[in-house]
């Protein structure tokens, strides 16, 4: 493990990059590491230089930047690559929460990985995990996926893939494709789920809204300005039972008092027809 240069210097003695988290709006979310490693490195490699500049001159770092998107990594990555070799150090910043995250980066990464240069994580803010901690929504697992396809085939077929994980599925979304991807997670997804919107997090207008996803399309469509913003949808995990009849849930819970679950679901589903998984899954749910 490399070691820093000093107690007092927040670099690590030998030449590394440093993948800092930034504000995903507020200025006022970026750490005190963070502004020490910007400072204190050669150059910051940054999604966009103009929007990054804004937030380096509010905290008073003057250090040089390289512009670093996903049209030119691997380029950039050579050059950064050259910087380390020289002994210089590096840190890695996008224009809103971790690099590498559903943003350029993981190229970059990888490259300086494999020239043998170390690779610091410098943590902070994330879209997706500020959304989960103020969703209300209380599944113990989640499932990040970023952002979905941008045509409707595409987008239904990976949420077909997606629609019987057991966890909170979490994704990113533009203002320009919200409606269409919110009026697809409806179609494919179970209807007792939940949906948040998670809006403009940090910023002016910040908005976190939970409901059914049935009432999702026509929140929406009921005033212009929520479709605004940067968006983060995160969809509850299915229901136990959703889509089991009346009749398969009494007999399963019939069966339930006197054997064991492996077996009342089994028999509940040759009585009934339903789907053996989704009974057992109904099952735990009772049991829990």
């Amino acid at each position: 493990m490399a070691i820093l240069l000093s107690e007092e210097s927040p670099l690590h003695a030998a030449p590394a990059l440093y993948v800092v988290a930034t504000p995903l709006g507020n200025r006022q979310d970026i750490s005190l590491r963070a502004l020490a490693v910007l400072r204190a490195v050669n150059l910051i490699a940054a999604e966009d230089t103009r929007h990054s500049q804004r937030l380096l001159d509010a905290h008073g770092v003057d250090t040089r930047m390289l512009a670093v998107h996903e049209h030119n990594e691997q380029e950039a990555a050579t050059r950064i690559i050259e910087r380390l070799d020289a002994g210089e150090h590096v840190a890695l910043i996008t224009d809103a929460g971790t690099p590498a995250v559903s943003d350029p980066g993981a190229r970059l990464v990888a490259r300086v990985q494999e020239a043998g240069h170390v690779v610091v994580p410098v943590p902070g803010a994330c879209a997706a995990v500020a959304a989960l901690s103020a969703s209300g929504l209380m599944a113990p697992h989640f499932h990040f996926h970023g952002f979905l396809p941008p045509k409707t085939a595409a987008r239904r077929a990976a949420l077909e893939a997606l629609k019987a994980i057991p966890a909170t599925l979490v994704f990113y979304e533009a203002p320009h494709r919200v409606t269409e991807t919110v009026a697809d997670l409806a179609a494919v997804l179970e209807p007792a789920r939940e949906i948040v919107f998670a809006r403009e997090l940090t910023k002016l207008f910040e908005q976190i809204v939970r409901m059914p996803l049935t009432e999702a399309s026509s929140w929406l469509a009921a005033d212009a300005n929520r479709q605004r913003g940067e968006f983060v949808l995160l969809v509850g995990p299915p229901v136990p039972g959703e889509g089991l009849d009346a009749q398969a849930r009494r007999v399963l819970e019939l069966l339930l008092a006197e054997l064991p679950l492996k077996t009342a679901a089994k028999l509940a589903a040759e009585i009934t027809g339903a789907a053996k998984n989704a009974l057992y899954d109904y099952g735990l749910s009772l049991k829990k």
